[in-house]
């Protein structure tokens, strides 16, 4: 049974991950901060034998060693890593202090980093017929990876770092039969969003420019992660699959919008 080892696993897209590739027939790691999401995780795949849970800051200086040490002793092999742990709200540069540019950094960057060199060894290492065991890595990135937006600051630079990061993964160890790519969502009606849409610039800015006729649910994402994990996506590597209903390829506006009345200030 393969085993993928994904991070931020108690809600939103991480969850809806673990029970993508749970349905697939991998084993899940779930890795989080909150016990009782992680128990959440547990009872949604309600197979003890296919899950696993471990409560861990990922920025933390143990949490690799932590996190690949369970998937070995529970299941004897990692498959496949999905770096999704992440935090919301950014600032832009001249509102930001150096706490919130090493608070971005260090969970979307510094950590993903970290646990990739973690699980490496185990995906280099030989296989029965001699051959590396290969894997799939797949970062969760974001559509200001690919694009300016206003109050990225430190969390677009952590999310572009993980862009570039991957890329050099699929080059530097596509050889060994690992896979490197990234997920990057538009805005996802995951729980630390929902409560955004109160404001009804941020409703207008993300709802009036995309031509898809609803936005992205975390079920959206898994999907797309747990086919990057699976055998469909093995000549994928490299690539950067944008989740948005078009928003960032496009320069749509809705009707509403292009019929509103500008008044000028």
């Amino acid at each position: 049974m393969k085993t993928a080892i994904i991070t931020g696993a108690g809600s939103g897209i991480g969850l809806a991950s673990a029970k993508a590739l749970s349905a697939m027939g991998f084993a899940v790691v779930g890795v989080g901060r909150d016990t009782g999401k992680l128990a959440a995780l547990e009872a949604e795949i309600g197979d003890p034998a296919k899950v696993a849970t471990i409560s861990a800051d990922v920025t933390a200086d143990d949490a690799p060693a932590a996190i690949v040490a369970l998937a070995l002793e529970r299941f004897g092999r990692i498959d496949a890593l999905v770096n999704n742990a992440g935090v919301g709200s950014p600032k832009p540069v001249h509102e930001a202090a150096d706490a919130d540019f090493d608070g971005m950094i260090d969970i979307m960057l510094r950590a993903p980093f970290r646990l990739i060199r973690a699980v490496l060894p185990e995906m280099m290492a030989e296989g029965p017929d001699g051959s590396p065991k290969g894997g799939a890595i797949v970062n969760v990135t974001s559509t200001f990876a690919h694009i300016g937006g206003r109050r990225g600051g430190a969390y677009s630079a952590a999310k572009g770092g993980l862009k570039s990061l991957t890329e050099h993964m699929a080059c530097e160890y596509g050889p060994y039969g690992i896979r490197s790519n990234c997920v990057a969502p538009g805005v996802t009606m995951t729980d630390m969003v929902r409560h955004r849409f109160e404001d009804e610039m941020f409703k207008r800015n993300n709802v009036d420019t995309t031509p898809y006729p609803r936005l992205a649910e975390p079920e959206d994402l898994g999907s797309v992660i747990a086919f990057l994990c699976g055998p469909g996506s093995e000549m994928v590597n490299g690539q950067s699959i944008v989740v948005d209903g078009g928003w960032t390829a496009t320069k749509y506006l809705s009707p509403r919008a292009t019929q509103s009345r500008w008044v000028m200030e």
